[in-house]
């Protein structure tokens, strides 16, 4: 993609993964400017090594703002758990006790900013992806589906702090990040959209959703035809949410 002409409300988007981390430059609007770059998730990532691989592709770009969706549990510019990034060798490995450790309470957003010298803005992935989505009317539930899942809730406009579904079990000896995380697609598919369906009617019923949306890589994979019988909306966001989130992190 040509590059366009710089504009100073340009915000550099990095949607950071378990598996692989996705990052371009988008307008006001959260619409690409850049191309739509992926490159593997760094591990064992330690938080030293991902604010030096954030810090350095920040470097690229002609931006003075950068927002950052972060795969685990975060509040108030502080990672409360890392999700899938305190597993040594990535997703299907054991969680190394002192990655987890090291993540825990690590001041992520203060850290990006005094190392890159940008506005830099950090949440949750999936809040994130409610910002980029979400209408701010009834009850709005955002579940991205990529290497994991992960769940935000949006009522009347406002964010509201829900748990964090990856490590909580789904059923007998499978968590949720298990159950629906890519692994268990490529294994089966059709289990999967089982699953998928089944959590996501469970997750509506307890929020009282109005409207769901699927956001990640692959929610592209799911019809709306699945949930032709659910008494709620069911939207597909797939990854453009995230991009347009990132910006809105600046209005």
């Amino acid at each position: 993609m040509e590059e366009p002409v710089v504009s100073p409300d340009d915000v550099l988007a990095i949607d950071v993964g378990a598996t692989n981390i996705k990052f371009a430059r988008v307008d006001a609007q959260g619409r690409l400017r850049s191309s739509l770059k992926r490159r593997p998730t760094p591990h064992p990532c330690t938080p030293e090594r991902l604010v030096e691989w954030i810090a350095q592709r920040s470097q690229n770009f002609v931006v003075d703002r950068v927002g950052v969706g972060f795969p685990g549990e975060f509040e108030e510019g502080h990672v409360i758990r890392p999700g899938n990034l305190s597993r040594v060798g990535g997703v299907g490995t054991e969680i190394d006790a002192t990655l987890d450790e090291q993540w825990m309470g690590f001041a992520l957003e203060r850290i990006l900013r005094t190392t890159t010298g940008l506005d830099v803005r950090v949440v949750n992935d999936a809040t994130l992806a409610a910002l980029g989505c979400c209408r701010g009317e009834g009850n709005e539930l955002v579940v991205t589906l990529g290497t994991g899942c992960g769940v935000a809730l949006q009522v009347e406009g406002e964010r509201r702090r829900i748990r964090d579904l990856g490590r909580i079990e789904f059923d007998t000896g499978r968590t949720f990040d298990q159950a629906l995380g890519e692994r268990a697609r490529a294994r089966d598919d059709t289990a999967w959209r089982t699953d998928v369906l089944d959590a996501v009617d469970a997750l509506a019923k307890e929020f009282d959703a109005s409207v769901v949306y699927l956001a990640g890589g692959n929610a592209r994979r799911i019809s709306v035809d699945l949930f032709a019988s659910a008494p709620y909306e069911i939207a597909i966001a797939g990854n453009e949410a995230s991009l347009r989130g990132a910006a809105r992190l600046f209005r």
